[in-house]
C-alpha cells in the first residue's frame, strides 16, 4: 500500500512548488511537492479504505528507514489519523506514535486544524494535551498549544488557554510562536480577558511583543485598540 501511496505522490509532484515550501519549511526533508489540498484527498481515500494497515506501514517505515520517507508521507500519516473512523482510544495511541515524528511547523499545524473531532470529547481531548505539553518537547509543546488554538478557545476554555500560555517555558522558537499565535486568537475573540492577561503574565518578552504584533496585524481589532495594546510591548 505504501508502495501505490508513493507512486501516486511522485506523479503529482511540482519542482516549483517544492522549491517554494522548502524555503517557508525549515527543517522539512525529503519533500516532494506536493500541494495540501492533495495531500488531504488522498488521506480520506485511506481513511475510506484501509487507514489501520496505512498507519501500520507509514509507522515501521519510520522506524526502519527514516531518510527515505517523503515530508508528504508524514503529513498523510497525520491527516490518515484526522479522517479516519477510530475510537479516542485509538487516535490517541497513534497520535503517540506521531508526534515522534513530527519535525516542521507546517505538519504539525495542518494536522491539528485536521482534528476537529476533539471538539466531541473535549475534556478527554484536553488532558491529553496537557499531557503533550508536559512532555517538555518543542514539537509537542507546539502540536498541544495549536490544537487549543483551532478547537478550544471558546467560553468554556479560554482561560484554560490563557492559564496554559502563561505557564509554557521553553525556548523553542516554534512553541514561543506558537504561544503568540494562540493569544492573538484569543484576544480576537475574546478580547476582555485576553487584555488583562497582556497586561500582566510571565510569558517571556519574545513571545509577549509577537502576540501582540500578530493582534496588531488582525483586520477584527479595532485601530484604538491596536494603539492601546501597544502600549503592553516590552523593550
Amino acid at each position: 500500500m505504501l508502495n501505490r501511496i508513493r507512486e501516486q505522490l511522485e506523479s503529482l509532484s511540482e519542482n516549483d512548488y517544492k522549491k517554494f515550501n522548502e524555503k517557508i519549511v525549515p527543517g522539512a526533508r525529503n519533500m516532494l511537492g506536493v500541494r495540501l489540498p492533495k495531500l488531504r484527498q488522498i488521506a480520506k481515500e485511506i481513511a475510506k479504505q484501509e487507514p489501520v494497515r496505512y498507519l501500520e506501514e507509514i509507522e515501521q517505515a519510520l522506524l526502519t528507514k527514516r531518510d527515505q520517507i517523503y515530508y508528504e508521507e508524514i503529513m498523510i500519516y497525520g491527516l490518515v489519523i484526522g479522517y479516519a473512523k477510530l475510537t479516542d482510544e485509538e487516535r490517541k495511541e497513534w497520535l503517540e506514535r506521531f508526534l515522534c515524528h513530527i519535525d516542521n511547523w507546517a505538519v504539525c499545524d495542518s494536522c491539528c486544524m485536521t482534528y476537529k473531532w476533539m471538539k466531541k470529547n473535549p475534556e478527554y481531548w484536553w488532558k491529553y494535551l496537557e499531557e503533550c505539553i508536559k512532555k517538555g518537547e518543542e514539537y509537542s509543546i507546539r502540536f498541544a498549544v495549536v490544537c487549543m488554538l483551532d478547537h478550544f478557545i471558546d467560553h468554556t476554555y479560554i482561560e484554560r488557554v490563557l492559564q496554559w500560555c502563561d505557564r509554557i517555558q521553553h525556548d523553542g522558537y516554534y512553541v514561543k510562536m506558537a504561544v503568540a499565535w494562540a493569544v492573538s486568537v484569543c484576544f480576537v475573540k475574546y478580547p476582555e480577558p485576553t487584555y488583562k492577561f497582556l497586561h500582566k503574565n510571565y510569558m517571556d518578552d519574545f513571545t509577549q511583543n509577537k502576540a501582540i504584533q500578530k493582534i496588531c496585524d488582525s483586520y477584527r481589532v479595532t485601530k484604538e485598540m491596536k494603539q492601546e495594546i501597544k502600549s503592553f510591548r516590552r523593550r
